[in-house]
């Protein structure tokens, strides 16, 4: 199932054990190496309210209409707990409002939603809104992970379009130029 990054926010965790929501998310944590979510920070309920509250995004079962079920509350931890989640903590890492550019340069936008696919919870696609003067005539852009080439503090670096472009058309105007032996000449062959 795909999910808008904006949709995640404030989605119920349910528990298996209990048999109702347990917590909500109040924040992502997308890991900027692979960008892939690896945890979400979590609210309210059985987390304790308290904003160390950490669910890792493999301790989920599934996701549903209702939310992300989990067994129970025991999977939760606090701040601290797990060495690889201190370091991307640390970086304080949002690919929301990172610009967007090609990689010769251009300005596309910046990046406003991104898409989940839940069973991984790896980032597939994000959205980006043209700069101010822009947005009014340009659409917002889709930009898929495969056109990712770079991610670092400050923007997200695409692959070119005109090398995409060209790569298109290179294939599109393939035209085999070999005659075929078993095949009769055509009408205006034979009468010349």
């Amino acid at each position: 199932m795909l999910i808008s990054g904006i949709c995640l926010k404030n989605l119920k965790i349910l528990s298996l054990h209990v048999g109702a929501p347990i917590a909500s998310i109040t924040e992502d944590i997308v890991d900027p190496n692979n960008l892939n979510l690896i945890a979400f920070k979590l609210a309210g309920g059985e987390s304790g309210g308290e904003n160390g509250t950490i669910l890792e995004t493999r301790d989920i079962r599934e996701s549903s209409s209702f939310g992300l079920i989990v067994d129970s509350s025991d999977v939760f931890v606090n701040d601290g707990d797990v060495i690889k989640l201190d370091k991307i903590l640390a970086l304080n890492f949002s690919l929301i409002g990172l610009k967007v550019e090609t990689k010769s340069g251009k300005k596309l936008g910046r990046v406003i939603d991104y898409v989940v696919e839940t069973t991984t919870f790896k980032v597939v696609q994000i959205i980006v809104r043209p700069f101010s003067f822009k947005s009014f005539i340009e659409p917002e852009l889709v930009i898929d992970r495969c056109e990712i080439i770079e991610v670092n503090d400050y923007k997200v670096i695409i692959k070119d379009e005109k090398k995409t472009i060209k790569e298109k058309k290179k294939k599109e105007e393939f035209v085999p130029n070999f005659v075929n032996p078993f095949r009769e000449p055509d009408f205006a062959e034979k009468s010349a």
